[in-house]
């Protein structure tokens, strides 16, 4: 069963390392599956054509090293190597990709609840001089949640990697139309995205806002937003049928910001660059508002 964090306002659902998702891509330190204000779910799931959901992300699932895992480079083949908040992953081929579903060697999880927060420690083995501590404190507030990371090097070698939360969003169950204004605290100039997926074009991009002519039935993405400009991280989602909004913020700043999503979900994304010596450890945190608009 889920942990559930509740107040007038908020219910946040939240699964223990061991319940359902227990593939190889997402961080099972605090899996967010879903979360409700005042009745309203504001959650969604990656895909809705595939029987078992609990294969995929959902709700607000975040991943560390979606380019290149942990120790992936060094591990021979056969070996293993790190995805932080998951376990070892057994290396069979040169090429590491986020969506395959590898062998795991679980980490080791302890978890402790508390009335409005739950607190989620993951340590791992030390294979190829890499190793950490991850905690995750998710804590409920009046009106917004927040996520909190402390990562530890344990090990003898630099932990160079990223951090993201996928956000799997949908408003009231909605499909994603012109009912959906998401905002950016930054000018969008197309020229200087990196990648851009529109093949229906019904995803409309002004100054500092992305609109929706129509309901896509394709997937669509959108990376580096910025340009690689360093900015304040940061978005905010407004459902007009509903009338409610969701803001993320993070205590740091990004050059990385991606929009994927498809006819039944958006998943705007903000990354955070880590870079801990051994013996080192770094915090950031995440705070979700949400309000009726």
């Amino acid at each position: 069963m889920p942990h559930i964090l509740q107040n007038k306002n908020l219910e946040i659902h939240i699964d223990l390392p061991d319940e359902n998702y227990k593939a190889s891509r997402f961080d099972r330190t605090g899996k967010i599956v879903k979360v409700k204000f005042h009745n309203v779910l504001l959650s969604s799931v990656e895909r809705t054509d595939r029987e078992n959901e609990d294969h995929f992300g959902k709700g607000f699932y975040n991943e560390f090293g979606i380019d290149t895992a942990l120790g992936f480079d060094e591990a021979e083949i056969g070996g293993w190597f790190h995805k932080i908040g998951v376990g070892l992953l057994k290396k069979d081929e040169n090429q590491y990709l986020f969506s395959k579903n590898y062998e795991i060697k679980p980490a080791e999880f302890t978890v402790i609840t508390e009335p409005d927060r739950i607190l989620i420690n993951c340590s791992s083995e030390s294979v190829n001089g890499y190793s950490y501590v991850l905690k995750k404190e998710i804590q409920l507030y009046e009106s917004k949640f927040s996520v909190k990371y402390y990562l530890q090097n344990t090990g003898e070698k630099d932990i160079v990697t990223n951090e993201y939360s996928h956000n799997f969003i949908a408003i009231n169950k909605d499909r994603i139309g012109d009912n959906y204004v998401l905002k950016f605290p930054f000018q969008l100039k197309t020229e200087r995205f990196e990648e851009t997926v529109n093949p229906e074009r019904k995803v409309d991009i002004g100054k500092n806002e992305m609109k929706f002519n129509s309901t896509p039935k394709e997937q669509f993405f959108f990376s580096n937003l910025s340009g690689s400009e360093t900015i304040d991280a940061a978005w905010e989602l407004i459902n007009l049928n509903a009338k409610v909004g969701i803001r993320e913020t993070g205590s740091f700043q990004t050059n990385k910001v991606n929009l994927w999503g498809w006819k039944h979900v958006i998943s705007p994304e903000l990354f955070v660059d880590l870079h801990i010596k051994p013996g080192q450890s770094d915090e950031w945190s995440r705070t979700y508002h949400v309000y009726k608009v």
